[in-house]
């Protein structure tokens, strides 16, 4: 055991970070403990300045101390200090987190942008849509300019056969002779059955 002189007499050396590893992976308690006070300030310390959240750096150094607890076996001297593993293993567990809250927000601004997408349905009938009143605007040029006189301020304005007779300036009956002249055209052109 090592020992250091100590005014008063001779007081036991702690043991080193490496050492109480050891113990810690054999279930040692008490060892994890003097760990624990080791290790905590500088973890939450590098945490922080990884997160900059107060909050979040303390709930992943807690983390990282049952990490090092859970995982003390794993611990390989060989590899570097027993101070140097349980940083690497925080700052791991804080890029993890980092990481983690990005592609929380990448999803969200991605959920974001599917919502003001209009749902299929809505962009087929939206080109239907188009598609249709584009095959009804070159159907309507296909017809004599008093059957597309007609037919516009009938249908389109929703005039009565009366008010289209009075505002074009010809007979009841001619409106009507060329409304139904002008529909069976329309009806013909577009494809629609009799």
């Amino acid at each position: 055991m090592n020992e250091v002189v100590h005014i008063g007499g001779i007081a036991p050396m702690p043991p080193d970070l490496q050492e109480l590893l050891g113990r810690v992976a054999r279930g040692d308690r008490d060892a994890f403990s003097h760990v624990y006070d080791a290790v905590c300030g500088p973890v939450l310390g590098l945490v922080r300045a990884v997160l900059r959240d107060p909050a979040q750096a303390e709930e992943v150094a807690q983390e990282v101390l049952i990490e090092v607890w859970r995982g003390a076996a794993r611990f390989q001297p060989s590899r570097g200090s027993a101070m140097t593993w349980v940083l690497t293993l925080a700052h791991r567990r804080a890029v993890d987190r980092v990481r983690s809250a990005q592609a929380s927000s990448d999803r969200e601004r991605k959920a974001a942008l599917l919502d003001r997408t209009p749902a299929f349905d809505e962009v087929t009938e939206e080109v239907e849509s188009r598609l249709e009143r584009e095959q009804v605007r070159r159907c309507l040029r296909t017809l004599t300019e008093l059957q597309r006189q007609s037919v516009t301020l009938a249908y389109y304005r929703g005039l009565a056969y009366r008010e289209v007779a009075e505002l074009l300036a010809v007979p009841l009956g001619t409106v009507k002779t060329r409304l139904r002249d002008g529909l069976i055209r329309l009806r013909d052109c577009l494809g629609v059955g009799a």
